[in-house]
């Protein structure tokens, strides 16, 4: 290891599991300051504004300018292509609703937790992005026969566990070919904002969040299969160091319930008074449709079925309601939990990995009805 190597090591923290009484680092919270989550009261609205949608940079926000910007498409590649913004923009649009999460949401709330940004339930959004389809883009490049992978490049740099890197996520090829991922330039209506990947980011309607590359520089199409640090060392469901485990792929389903009542400033207890309450939320899976919303007003021992509202865009979130007669004094533990139609549900207790990723374990809101 050279002297550069040890500095880039001694800076840059192992993945770890905190010990069982260990506190919220000065890291973590330097984490929790730069990025956030979605405030839950915005579960009322189906699309999530801008600068309220979750937010996950890995290292700084490069400041691109647009007029500078290309995009290459290359690699296992017939003809290589090089695109500016006004070949992005001439090129034919088509615009989405989709739901976005962090792979890594509810990692706090695990036990051992896991070491890094510490996420409760707020690690998503719902947004309408706007874009060129990127199969055209790949169809005109020409996929040889024998691709594997296309890796995906952003401008953003930085050091993890030691390595330093561009961020680069890829995907098989059958999945980067699918009709609906987008290379987007526009977020509900407006230009991508600078940290939601302007000028231009990926758009793969269904997976967890670190597939859709912000910044977006490079395509790559591999004839072999991609072994960068976000694919083959980050992002998996594993129990133990070392492990290589399995990859982060799809969402699985979760229902969020926007909290009733009003709350105590810090430990976000909710308070209403006894009588009729409208509880509502959100529900969203990707590897199916929502079929099913149940909530329980007891921590999980008993549960009810909750109405759906009109399905939207496959890939969004849809909402759902029920009606709570809260006539008994004292806390109450309000939980949703979601099942798709591919018959995947919701578990009630943590299902940990030493990442903490994929976990959809149901929300937890106390409420004490007054």
């Amino acid at each position: 290891m050279t002297g550069v190597d040890e500095t880039l090591s001694t800076f840059s923290a192992p993945a770890r599991v905190a010990a069982p009484d260990e506190g919220i680092s000065d890291d973590e919270l330097r984490l929790a300051a730069r990025n956030h989550g979605m405030p839950l009261e915005v579960l009322a609205e189906e699309v999530t504004p801008v600068g309220l949608h979750y937010v996950l940079v890995h290292y700084d926000i490069p400041i691109l300018d647009p007029g500078a910007w290309r995009l290459e498409v290359g690699g296992h590649v017939e003809r290589p292509l090089v695109l500016d913004m006004a070949t992005l923009l001439g090129r034919p649009q088509a615009t989405a609703t989709v739901t976005l999460e962090c792979a890594g949401n509810g990692r706090a709330l695990l036990r051992p937790r896991p070491v890094s940004q510490p996420w409760l339930d707020e690690a998503v959004g719902t947004a309408r992005w706007t874009g060129t389809p990127l199969a055209p883009l790949l169809a005109e490049a020409g996929i040889r026969d024998g691709a594997v992978d296309v890796v995906f490049t952003g401008a953003d740099h930085g050091i993890e566990r030691g390595v330093e890197q561009d961020y680069q996520r890829a995907l098989p090829v059958a999945e980067a070919c699918r009709p609906d991922v987008l290379v987007a330039h526009a977020m509900n209506g407006r230009p991508l904002p600078l940290q939601h990947g302007a000028p231009a980011r990926l758009v793969v309607p269904g997976w967890y969040g670190m597939a859709h590359v912000k910044w977006l520089t490079r395509i790559t199409v591999l004839d072999e299969p991609f072994t960068g640090f976000q694919n083959a060392v980050a992002y998996r469901i594993a129990q133990d160091a070392g492990e290589a485990g399995e990859p982060v792929t799809r969402i699985l389903p979760r229902a969020l319930l926007r909290p009733p009542g009003f709350p105590d400033f810090q430990s976000r207890t909710r308070f209403v008074d006894r009588g009729v309450h409208a509880i509502e939320g959100r529900a969203w899976s990707g590897h199916a449709e929502i079929l099913r919303v149940e909530v329980s007003t007891d921590g999980g021992s008993t549960w009810d079925d909750a109405a759906l509202g009109p399905a939207a865009d496959r890939y969004a979130w849809r909402r759902w309601h029920w009606t709570w007669d809260a006539a008994t004094p004292g806390p109450h533990v309000l939980c949703a939990r979601a099942t798709d139609a591919a018959g995947n549900t919701q578990p009630l207790d943590q299902r940990w990995n030493r990442q903490a990723m994929a976990n959809n374990h149901v929300q937890r809101v106390t409420v004490v009805v007054r």
